[in-house]
């Protein structure tokens, strides 16, 4: 007999087929973040370009399907970034080009133009669904999203650009930058609709906003920068990372997803492998580490000289400069102050980018000063009433908790603040030259072109009246080495300019 022929084998064949398993396939992938490398210099240990794009070359020769993703800040402030405005920069990642970037905010730090020419020198894709022009449109030959398959894994890719860079660079008038958060719910339904399985964002946001799209639960996994600190966060069903700055400490995410398909249904789930890679065990690309060498043989010449010495010690790092008085601030406020025959000055505590120490008896180079500015700003000369001096003071110490850039160091006043009270109501007491700050007079401020243009929410300078404005100002960084070497020693110390109650 026929087995289909009867039929009650029959409708049991018929009924065993429908009832099979789903369908099931396993995809493996992984995931490598870098963002916030800044200088061409490696570390003594760790870190820097080379050891960056050696480790990746290694991953992508391994067989594994990768994913590179830069989170951004990559143009600026490496030193040499002072004389090529980046171009050097964009040479060494195109070296181990990510597969996706996302625009920092230094990124824009030498202005629009020059943004716009580095971003066409790059050999990787640039996302940014958030950055468009002053009338709404995309960027040329920038990406929004992408539909990324691996082995029938759909991923969803949403680039973001900073969106605080209007505030903290130089982007100009000509961009627009829409919020994080809205552009990221929005491009990933959009994404979800067209069938992507994971949604994967890199964007380069602070950790509120990190934080903020993690807890949203509507991003699968979040790669970010602009912390510059060494970050995971997993609740079982995001992922939000974070590699350290300078490629100190490098993450990895491995991936295994189970891609399945029962009665028409799609179902993916998937489980994350993390690797914290400290580049210290890593050897350093030999083509990046000729280029560093050349780079760096060239600088030499010009940067290795001494232009005076510091009596006293001074500190850079990045929590004393935007935590408090710096004897480096005084320093730098007092450069300029006297450059331009000012009142007062006030820098920025985050335009100090050396993040090192100076003991006592150290002989101060070019190198050095311009490892301290490096991004090429100009000191400017503005006209100010009382009032818009104690607005830029509560300005400086609103995020004192968060190292803000903004924190003021200051030269020819001094002020209390009290950190306990909310952001806008904190300077108790502001003086100058001896008397208590009138809010009603006038006077002259030395500062950066930077925040002339209202950035670092220093908003209140951009109507200031300039009596040294940007087109006749003198490089920042030329009137810090002109006042160190007039006095061949200079003996910066912390003095009490600036009293904060925490």
């Amino acid at each position: 007999m026929h087995l289909l022929r009867h039929p009650l084998i029959a409708a049991f064949i018929i009924a065993a087929t429908l009832i099979l398993p789903a369908r099931a396939e396993t995809v493996s992938f992984t995931l490598i973040l870098a963002n916030d490398i800044y200088g061409i210099e490696a570390g003594a240990e760790r870190g820097g370009f080379a050891r960056l794009n050696a480790l990746v070359k290694a991953e992508r020769a391994s067989g594994k399907t990768v994913i590179y993703a830069h989170a951004g800040d990559v143009i600026s402030p490496s030193l040499l970034s002072a004389l090529d405005k980046g171009e050097h920069t964009i040479a060494l990642t195109n070296l181990a080009p990510p597969d996706i970037f996302a625009p920092g905010n230094h990124e824009f730090d030498f202005g629009p133009e020059t943004f716009r020419a580095r971003m066409a020198e790059a050999r990787f894709p640039v996302f940014a669904a958030n950055l468009r022009t002053a009338d709404g449109k995309p960027l040329d030959g920038f990406r929004d999203v992408e539909i990324k398959e691996i082995s029938g894994l759909k991923l969803g890719i949403i680039g973001l650009a900073a969106d605080d860079s209007p505030e903290r660079s130089s982007p100009g008038d000509g961009l627009t930058f829409l919020p994080i958060f809205d552009t990221a719910l929005a491009r990933a339904a959009e994404l979800r609709a067209q069938g992507a399985d994971m949604i994967i964002v890199v964007a380069h946001a602070n950790r509120a906003a990190d934080l903020r799209l993690f807890n949203s639960g509507a991003i699968d996994i979040i790669l970010s920068g602009d912390d510059h600190d060494l970050t995971l966060f997993y609740d079982g069903r995001s992922v939000l990372a974070e590699s350290r700055a300078e490629a100190d400490y490098l993450v990895a995410i491995d991936i295994t997803a189970e891609v399945a398909e029962k009665d028409g249904k799609r179902s993916v789930s998937w489980v994350p492998g993390f690797r914290a890679i400290d580049t210290a065990t890593v050897t350093p690309d030999p083509e990046t580490q000729a280029k560093i060498d050349a780079y760096n043989a060239e600088l030499d010449r010009e940067l290795n000289v001494a232009i005076g010495a510091t009596s006293e010690p001074l500190d850079s790092q990045r929590s004393t400069v935007r935590g408090g008085e710096a004897a480096i601030g005084n320093l730098i406020a007092d450069a300029l102050r006297e450059a331009v025959k000012a009142d007062i000055a006030i820098v920025n505590g985050g335009s100090i980018r050396g993040n090192r120490e100076y003991p006592a008896g150290t002989q101060i180079t070019r190198r050095d000063v311009l490892k301290e500015f490096p991004f090429s700003n100009n000191t400017v000369k503005l006209e100010v009433t009382g009032e818009t001096v104690w607005a830029a003071l509560e300005n400086g110490v609103s995020d004192v908790e968060n190292n803000a850039g903004r924190f003021p160091q200051v030269s020819g006043l001094s002020f209390e603040a009290d950190l306990n009270q909310p952001a806008g109501k904190r300077v108790i007491a502001v003086t100058i030259a001896g008397k208590p700050l009138d809010r009603t007079a006038t006077y002259t401020l030395a500062t950066s072109d930077y925040m002339f243009s209202g950035a670092d929410g220093y908003q209140m300078l951009k109507t200031a009246k300039p009596l040294l404005g940007v087109r006749d100002a003198k490089l920042l960084t030329n009137d810090v080495m002109a006042y160190i070497a007039a006095r061949k020693t200079v003996a910066a110390k912390v003095e009490g300019r600036i009293l904060l109650r925490r």
